[in-house]
């Protein structure tokens, strides 16, 4: 084990001795900070650098291929995105399973918004996150019996923010190479701006930012194949993006009619989804073969779905607009980004869905400084906000598209 490599090692030692005194505060706690803990031992253990893999014989061709291509990605981000690395994507682990962690998502039955959790440094979140299937899928089923819509949804992968390395796992390391990119530079956002207790804003951002670094890594190291390719995975999220949003709209609408009764707001729920069903089958027809949402549209549609789903989407526009504002530069960017992360919620939220909101604050961006507490451009946390339970901070229901 290199020097690194115990550095970490202690690391994460002395933040799981934290994460577990902080539990034992609420006894019923402790088992699950206990497997947070015990799943980030297991990650680290797995752990080998990428150039020793690279040079193992026994490492299949494919894996190494997937590997150089990771190294390719992780120097365009530094150099042509501005995003700092800090030791991420430089390990290689192979889990042995699909997922790295698997996210539970609860919401009333007659309501899209997501119950949150909230842990002791880390903020509040709208999952909780396990490194056992059968764990979720146990309180799953606890949340079910106390009257919520459940959805346990895999991860491939996941930021610390700083506090640990992350490596790269192999359970992202096989989906196409667009979505690995995908996956490298929305990690690396979250390092770069992280704002506590705002779900929404973080994952809006991370996407945006994962966007247009695909789209520039590909004018850049790309093939004509591989940008059509891109292109049209990218309209095809679009359009499952619009079908979902139009089925939300609806919900909504349903859910605040005080004129119906709870059981016509059931009735009129179970139409709307099986009407989402009915327009993502006729998608398929229209794209005539693998489209990467066949998994996910398997499942069985409720609130936790479907707000799971589009609680990591609906400020991706506006950020897209801020970012076209400021001329595709991504350095400015990231400042009107800070900038607006010093604002409340909902306030935050609202005047970045405004353009109007937009365009009169730009003009003072050049003179706001991030506040205590929230990230800087360095990636860390400055200020008392303490240590983050480590591996639950990125967790959303994910597609290969």
């Amino acid at each position: 084990m290199s020097r690194e490599h115990v550095g970490q090692g202690r690391h994460c030692i002395g933040f799981a001795l934290a994460v577990l005194v902080a539990g034992a505060l609420s006894g019923c706690a402790l088992p699950y900070y206990a497997q947070a803990v015990g799943g980030e031992v297991g990650i680290m253990r797995a752990e080998r650098p990428i150039a020793q893999v690279l040079a193992d014989p026994a490492t299949p061709p494919a894996v190494k291929e997937r590997l150089r291509y990771v190294l390719k990605v992780r120097r365009f981000a530094r150099t042509h995105l501005g995003l700092a690395l800090h030791g991420n994507y430089r390990d290689y682990a192979d889990l042995h399973r699909p997922y790295v962690v698997w996210n539970v998502f609860a919401a009333p039955r007659l309501s899209l918004t997501l119950k949150r959790w909230c842990f002791p440094f880390a903020g509040c979140v709208a999952y909780r996150g396990y490194f056992s299937h059968a764990a979720a899928r146990r309180y799953a089923r606890a949340l079910a019996r106390k009257g919520y819509d459940v959805y346990v949804g895999g991860v491939p992968a996941f930021a610390t923010l700083g506090y640990l390395h992350d490596p790269v796992l192999s359970t992202f390391l096989g989906y196409p190479r667009t979505t690995i990119a995908h996956i490298i530079f929305h990690e690396l956002a979250h390092d770069l701006i992280y704002i506590p207790n705002a779900t929404t804003f973080d994952e809006s951002f991370a996407d945006a930012v994962a966007a247009v670094g695909v789209h520039r890594f590909l004018d850049s190291e790309g093939t004509p194949a591989e940008r059509a390719l891109y292109r049209q995975r990218r309209a095809r999220h679009k359009a499952v993006l619009a079908l979902m949003s139009a089925c939300r709209a609806r919900l909504e609408r349903i859910y605040r009619n005080p004129a119906l009764s709870p059981a016509q707001k059931r009735k009129a729920k179970r139409a709307t989804y099986r009407a989402l069903h009915a327009g993502f089958l006729a998608l398929v027809r229209r794209w005539h073969g693998s489209h990467g949402y066949r998994a996910f549209f398997q499942e069985r549609f409720n609130n936790a779905l479907l707000g799971a789903y589009m609680s990591y989407e609906s400020l991706v526009p506006a950020f897209r607009r801020l970012l076209a504002l400021e001329d595709g530069e991504l350095p400015a960017f990231f400042r009107a980004v800070r900038w607006y992360g010093r604002l409340p919620t909902p306030f935050r939220d609202r005047e970045l869905r405004s353009r109007k909101g937009l365009v009169e604050r730009l003009p003072t961006l050049q003179h706001a400084q991030p506040r205590t507490g929230l990230p800087g451009a360095a990636g860390r946390f400055v200020g008392a906000q303490g240590p983050r339970l480590p591996r639950m901070v990125e967790h959303r229901p994910h597609n290969q598209a």
